[in-house]
């Protein structure tokens, strides 16, 4: 009973075989039908609904977490000009790149403000200066408008730009003697 594999094999080498016409288009057919249809299930839009949740989850903390001891942000801007007035930057490129000058370190300054629940009072008050600073600003450039340019007008604005900036950086560095003079402290209390 026992047969050698080998000798079946060599034997049937010798065989052709060929494969009926549309047996590949049959097998396939016969494939789709035995195995069931691949569909998107609910799971699916399980996965997106849980992704979506979780990014809103984390936008919400994050805001809530930044509005527990932030402070009003202020963007220094160029001030509100309208279609027929002008401002600063729009009497010549010399001063267009000292106001853009101004206002891109004052908001660099702004930015890099670190608050904390400690600093806060300090950082209030400092931002209170800056916004009537802010005011002054706007009532100057109105005044350019309604008067028209002149050198008085002119160089009181760019004063009031290199206020502001003076402002930011004695904010900043008073709140690194504070953040230092704390070092200092635990330093010396952990001895």
């Amino acid at each position: 009973m026992a047969q050698d594999l080998r000798e079946i094999f060599k034997k049937n080498k010798k065989e052709e075989f060929r494969l009926k016409n549309g047996h590949e288009a049959r097998f396939m057919e016969l494939l789709d039908k035995k195995l069931p249809q691949t569909k998107r299930s609910s799971f699916f839009w399980l996965k997106i609904a849980a992704s979506v949740l979780v990014v809103v989850s984390i936008g919400a903390f994050l805001l809530n977490m930044n509005s527990d001891d932030s402070i009003e942000t202020i963007i220094v801007d160029k001030g509100s000009v309208e279609e027929n007035e002008i401002s600063l930057g729009d009497l010549s490129p010399d001063l267009k790149k000292v106001e853009n000058y101004y206002v891109a370190n004052i908001n660099i300054e702004l930015s890099q403000l670190e608050v904390s629940v400690e600093n806060k009072a300090m950082v209030d008050s400092f931002m209170d200066s800056l916004a009537e600073l802010n005011e002054e600003y706007k009532k100057l450039n109105t005044e350019l408008n309604e008067i028209g340019p002149n050198d008085q007008t002119i160089s009181a604005l760019i004063k009031n730009l290199q206020l502001r900036l003076q402002l930011l950086q004695k904010l900043k560095s008073e709140l690194n003697e504070l953040k230092s003079s704390k070092n200092e402290q635990i330093t010396t209390n952990t001895i």
